[in-house]
């Protein structure tokens, strides 16, 4: 059973590192994409929607799926389908062919999202422990990869299929072949029964505060993905090539956040973390609308990434356990691709709003509101709390019910 868990610990944490760099080209290249399909500045900010909104709508419908599909089995084919959508934005040529290609990997991106996560959380009750972040670390890790290819794409002019390329030919039978070690924790490979196991659909009620973190903790990485390199040379004055490190250092910061925040949250719990992050968040943000000039505004958004990286693992590990209190291993499923959506909220709600405030006030004023919402987080931190189990350490134990087997059978 040890190896089992271990290999499948490994496959998924692999599919994480191949969704962040997939998820990385294709965001880090889209000036190159509005440039070869001729997509007008105008037109531009509707494609852009239409990703998180498509990916929305495929997490929904994976919460429907989960309840006569493994988790596992959707993950295994919804990453092929991301992989090959993002050769397909680099191989069009008219805007439909873009269209289609883009509505491919938001859905795909939706489904991906949501079993990944599942079977990170059912593998972490199975261990007893927390490895949540971990994985998200592994994303970051893939995120920081994807856009450093994309980097060397763009500086040696490579066609968007030609960058793409490589990258899809190694990615795609590397998950195909991992794939084989997944683990559907407490359900084995077994179909899941219709309504999560009998158990009924889960109360939005009991998932709408950790909603609301998702949202607030996606807000803010929005902010800082779209508004960086913005805020840093209009507002505090930088040069062109000092405005792009923020979001690298940003993204740094991220994954050695989440590298050692497993750690943490065995040592000091998971409603500690949650708000030492949601506190360093809010300073950053402070640190960032305050900032006198350049190098004090990276030293904010420095720690934005340590703040802000510990949020969403932790939220989506603390739905799947309250749903699978209530309502079993099936519930947890259906929680996690509920509470998936509000990632896509997050993500659609924050650029527009920094932006609007910006005009309509100022740039620094517009920090303060990503600001207030990260607050916000402390006032539901308990929401995190893990129940206190029969031995009376507050510690989980893996349950021989939840290990599970391989989706290959074993």
């Amino acid at each position: 059973m040890t190896d089992v868990l271990r290999h499948g610990r490994a496959s998924l944490a692999f599919s994480f590192f191949a969704q962040g760099v997939a998820f990385a080209l294709l965001v880090t290249r889209i000036p190159a994409i509005q440039d070869r399909y001729g997509v007008s500045d105008a037109l531009l900010p509707a494609f852009l929607a239409a990703v998180p909104i498509l990916a929305g709508v495929g997490s929904v419908a994976t919460e429907r799926l989960v309840r006569r599909i493994p988790p596992s089995r959707l993950l295994r084919w919804s990453q092929p389908v991301v992989l090959l959508a993002l050769l397909g934005v680099g191989a069009g040529e008219r805007m439909v062919e873009l269209g289609v290609a883009l509505a491919a990997f938001g859905l795909a991106v939706g489904a991906l999202d949501a079993s990944m996560n599942m079977l990170g959380v059912s593998l972490q009750r199975s261990y007893g422990r927390s490895i949540m972040l971990s994985f998200h670390a592994v994303y970051s890790l893939g995120g920081i990869v994807g856009a450093s290819l994309a980097w060397v794409g763009a500086h040696w002019d490579l066609a968007l299929f030609v960058s793409y390329l490589p990258v899809v030919v190694v990615l795609l039978p590397a998950v195909l072949v991992g794939s084989r070690w997944y683990v559907d924790g407490g359900r084995g490979g077994d179909v899941v029964a219709e309504g999560a196991g009998g158990s009924g659909p889960v109360a939005f009620k009991m998932l709408l505060p950790l909603c609301l973190v998702m949202t607030f903790a996606y807000i803010g990485d929005s902010t800082v993905s779209n508004w960086s390199a913005k805020y840093l040379q209009d507002v505090l004055g930088s040069s062109e090539q000092l405005a792009t490190v923020p979001y690298n250092v940003y993204m740094v910061t991220t994954l050695l956040g989440r590298a050692i925040g497993d750690f943490g949250v065995r040592r000091f719990g998971a409603v500690a973390v949650v708000r030492m992050g949601a506190l360093v968040a809010a300073v950053g943000f402070a640190v960032v609308a305050g900032a006198p000039g350049a190098w004090v505004g990276m030293l904010g958004f420095t720690l934005l990434g340590l703040g802000l990286c510990v949020l969403v693992p932790q939220t989506f590990a603390a739905a799947g356990r309250l749903a699978a209190e209530k309502y079993g291993p099936g519930g947890s499923d259906a929680a996690i691709a509920r509470l998936n959506v509000f990632n896509y909220v997050g993500f659609l709600i924050g650029s527009p709003l920094v932006g609007a405030l910006g005009d309509a006030w100022s740039y620094r004023g517009a920090m303060l509101v990503p600001m207030v919402l990260v607050l916000v987080t402390l006032v539901y931190a308990r929401s995190f709390a893990t129940q206190p189990d029969r031995y009376g350490d507050g510690h989980e134990r893996p349950r021989t019910a939840d290990v599970g087997r391989g989706s290959n059978g074993l």
